[in-house]
């Protein structure tokens, strides 16, 4: 089991340590989706990456903000045949491996009341203190690895926005913009926006 980094802010490893004892999580063995049935509600998100359990503390306010201003503008641009959904929300991208990014873009036809059982089209994380190495290195790198075609990084105290794209199989160089430079993008659907329209 594991925080995302040591940051203020972060999830202690025995606080956490404390809450998989009192959830009654199994020990001496990698966890798997089964496992996370029994999550307490405590604003916590639990996430599974190849079997071991990431616990991010509650998002701050700005972060909150910045993911649903961002959200409000891919659904005004999503076409039909997709579906734009905020977290919490599972992505499930193997028995050992369920994620909830921030915002995350899936095919409805791939969709299921419960979560995404597929590779997204788009997957979006907003950086908090706490989460910072974990989704710019750990998540990123599930993610390539499962072929998720798009992966884009919100910074909103910059602000900036990093957005990664799979080219065979592999992310490449990412293009990155800052306060009112514009990001138009033509995949997984044209959209135009800057880092600022994030922040207020």
């Amino acid at each position: 089991m594991a925080s995302p980094d040591g940051e203020k802010g972060g999830t202690t490893m025995a606080s956490m340590t404390a809450e998989a004892e009192a959830w009654g999580l199994p020990h001496g063995r990698s966890l798997t989706r089964a496992d996370l049935a029994d999550a307490p509600d405590d604003g916590h998100r639990y996430e599974l990456i190849d079997g071991v359990l990431i616990v991010s503390p509650a998002p701050t306010q700005r972060h909150q903000r910045a993911a649903f201003l961002l959200a409000m503008q891919l659904e005004i641009a999503c076409p039909p045949g997709l579906r734009v959904i905020p977290a919490p929300f599972d992505v499930v991208l193997a028995v050992d491996t369920v994620m909830q990014p921030d915002i995350v873009i899936g095919r409805i036809a791939e969709l299921t009341d419960a979560d995404l059982p597929a590779a997204p089209v788009l997957a979006v994380e907003v950086l908090s203190p706490s989460t910072r190495r974990f989704d710019l290195v750990l998540k990123r790198s599930r993610f390539e690895s499962a072929g998720v075609a798009h992966y884009w990084v919100i910074d909103a105290a910059e602000p900036s926005i990093t957005v990664w794209t799979l080219v065979d199989g592999r992310y490449g160089d990412p293009v990155r913009v800052t306060g009112d430079e514009p990001l138009a993008v033509a995949e997984p659907f044209a959209l135009r926006i800057t880092p600022n329209d994030l922040v207020d």
